[in-house]
């Protein structure tokens, strides 16, 4: 009799429909810029996009965020295209995934779960998965009106990656009480950590700070062969890497790769990842990486300064480096951007390009501080 085979099946990659909402408070061409970094997000989730949606509206229905006759349509056209997912670029309230599943039936996730479910797939420390999961719980602690069926680990996929068995109950109590032991985790991570940065306080501490995938790690990587991962994707790696970078013979920093920052971070996990940016906030000098051959990185630039402002740091010094130059084709880019940032390094930490300008103006920023 012939033994039976067995086969190893890959997990059916999701399709998706992307949708954003234009109100008056909003540009369409800001909304169709956030529905493509969306579509960036979802694919790095690993879903399909099939579709992007755009309506506009003089104001977010409260009951059905769009309208329930646009989500009837939206229905119809789940049904047209075998379509698993829905995906909102703005937060949806408890009672609008609620009314919109039950009306759509398929599952309904905003760009914080989005976010939140990415997270939860790189988070590779301890100290990532209990920051993971802290954000997480805070998010789902004000949705637990929601329907939860859709986020039973037998159903499983993008925006269901939970923290736990906690993520399933319905009960409060139980939440609060797990945040109350992470909180009491992490708390004695912080701790370690700021009792390790003040030995380290005998070394200029140097970051690494920017939008996601604005080559972060291939910087840290290049200056210090730190074999960081590098990824195309959003969030490739959480977790931060310090390595020492020898300036000249008498002058060595730490330098430290955090994690990337994206317009509309959720505030849960700038809250729950205050360990991670102590590197960010406790560094003497910060190194702003952009990736200028992103068609959005005026916008980029905008949005680190702001959560910089928010972290109480947008007075540090910075040193501002444009990456990825080698992936510029329009010569008239980079004199205009030039004009723009006279300050700005120009290089390429893929092609090693002109690094040896960033350690330049690093020796000279030291240097200015006395």
């Amino acid at each position: 009799m012939a033994k039976p085979q067995f086969y190893l099946t890959a997990p059916q990659t999701e399709r998706c429909i992307l949708i954003g909402v234009v109100t008056p408070d909003e540009k369409s061409w800001q909304v169709e810029i956030n529905l493509n970094e969306l579509a960036a997000l979802a694919e790095t989730a690993g879903a399909q996009v099939v579709e992007k949606i755009i309506q506009q509206r003089p104001q977010l229905d409260p009951a059905y965020y769009i309208g329930r006759g646009k989500a009837a349509d939206i229905a119809a056209r789940v049904i047209d295209q075998n379509i698993d997912l829905l995906i909102f670029d703005n937060e949806l309230s408890s009672t609008q995934i609620k009314n919109l599943e039950a009306l759509i039936e398929v599952k309904v996730i905003d760009r914080t779960a989005l976010i939140l479910d990415i997270f939860a797939a790189h988070a590779r420390t301890r100290e990532a998965k209990l920051q993971v999961e802290m954000a997480q719980l805070s998010y789902y602690l004000s949705r637990l009106t929601r329907q939860w069926s859709h986020l039973s680990r037998q159903v499983g996929g993008i925006g269901t990656k939970g923290p736990g068995e906690t993520q399933l109950e319905t009960d409060r109590r139980l939440i609060r009480r797990r945040m109350a032991s992470l909180k009491h985790e992490l708390d004695k991570i912080e701790e370690q950590d700021r009792t390790q940065r003040k030995k380290a306080r005998t070394n200029i501490n140097v970051a690494i700070i920017g939008y996601t995938n604005a080559g972060k790690s291939t910087l840290m990587n290049a200056l210090t062969r730190a074999e960081t991962l590098v990824e195309n994707k959003l969030f490739a790696t959480l977790d931060t890497t310090v390595r020492r970078l020898h300036l000249d013979p008498d002058k060595t920093v730490l330098l430290s790769d955090t994690v990337g920052f994206i317009r509309k971070l959720p505030p849960t996990l700038i809250a729950s990842f205050k360990t991670t940016l102590a590197q960010t906030v406790d560094a003497d000098i910060l190194l702003h990486v952009v990736d200028i051959s992103n068609e959005n990185f005026y916008e980029h630039i905008n949005v680190v300064n702001e959560i910089l402002g928010e972290l109480g740091i947008s007075a540090k010094p910075v040193l501002l480096i444009m990456n990825k130059v080698d992936k510029i084709n329009d010569n008239n880019i980079l004199p205009k951007v030039k004009s723009l940032y006279p300050e700005a390094l120009f290089i390429s930490a893929r092609k090693n390009l002109r690094l040896d300008r960033v350690k330049a103006a690093l020796l000279e920023a030291i240097n200015s501080r006395g």
